[in-house]
């Protein structure tokens, strides 16, 4: 192991540490749910591992949300999940979640909640408001930039939102055109997803045509997924069967509805809810541009 991992294992550890004292101190309770599930959220786009016991999560947002609709209010939780055939630099196909819920608050609520936790992290590691990362500085002083998929669509991309999501080409101006062009001198929020992009969270109500969600970014990394959160079980399964279809068109498995979350969702109340890759939150904090030197071991090493 090189001497440079070592380090950011000590700093890992810091980081880790902080970001529960945090969550602790404003009040929420840590809680632990099962990591192999009977039924996942299907996602059109995302491939679980299928053992012969149920799937490994991609998230733990289903039992989370169950916790919600038994009276919990502010839940969080540091675990492993797991994507089938994700790796790359910034990707592992396991790896660190961190997910947060309130309820009676919305996506600005969690938006605050981001600058807060992640300013606490960067003093308690001894950084401060301003870091370091690939050769530039990220100032962390609140308030972090905010943007509008509209907008960011407006400023960087060569075809319009409405040509990019009719054509099946949003993920690609996103990857290709957005990110690149998005302020790395200051956190930002990229928020007011499209309708048809909402995935599990509820529309505006004065403006059916954007979802209350947020991907957040960081010198250029994305960094966390948030949303408003939807608790309408016929809605939510209309989705959950549209991106099912999605899949099948793509030749890849139907994953099964999960009944009891959806029978939860009539008891949730308005909530909010996010979750943030902690292995990437650490690469930003040691200025770190592979994701393998902030594990401990890669999949490769095994």
């Amino acid at each position: 192991m090189l001497p440079d991992r070592k380090t950011n294992l000590w700093k890992r550890a810091g980081i880790i540490q902080s970001i529960r004292q945090f969550f602790i101190e404003h009040g929420f309770l840590e809680v632990e749910t099962p990591s192999l599930v009977p039924a996942p959220v299907p996602e059109a786009h995302i491939n679980l591992i299928n053992t012969k016991n149920g799937f490994l999560q991609a998230s733990p947002e289903l039992c989370m949300k169950r916790l919600l609709s038994e009276g919990f209010q502010k839940i969080f939780q540091i675990c492993r999940c797991h994507r089938d055939g994700e790796r790359g630099n910034h990707h592992l196909p396991e790896f660190t979640l961190l997910e947060w819920y309130r309820t009676e608050a919305d996506y600005i609520d969690l938006m605050a909640d981001c600058e807060a936790m992640v300013c606490h992290v960067a003093s308690a590691i001894g950084t401060g408001n301003t870091i370091q990362y690939r050769g530039s500085a990220i100032d962390l002083q609140p308030p972090w930039e905010r943007v509008t998929v509209k907008e960011a669509f407006i400023r960087h991309s060569p075809i319009s939102l409405s040509e990019a999501l009719q054509t099946g080409r949003f993920d690609e101006m996103i990857v290709l055109h957005i990110e690149p062009n998005l302020n790395k001198s200051k956190p930002v929020f990229l928020y007011d997803y499209p309708a048809s992009l909402a995935s599990l969270a509820r529309l505006k109500q004065n403006n059916l045509e954007v979802g209350e969600r947020f991907e957040l970014y960081m010198g250029g990394l994305e960094l966390a997924n948030a949303f408003s959160e939807l608790i309408d079980p016929v809605e939510q399964e209309i989705r959950f069967n549209k991106e099912n279809e999605i899949r099948e068109e793509h030749g890849r498995e139907r994953y099964p509805i999960p009944d009891k979350f959806l029978t939860a969702l009539k008891t949730i109340p308005p909530s909010a809810g996010i979750a943030l890759g902690v292995d990437r939150l650490i690469m930003l904090l040691t200025d770190s541009d592979n994701i393998d030197d902030v594990v401990t071991f890669t999949p490769e090493e095994l």
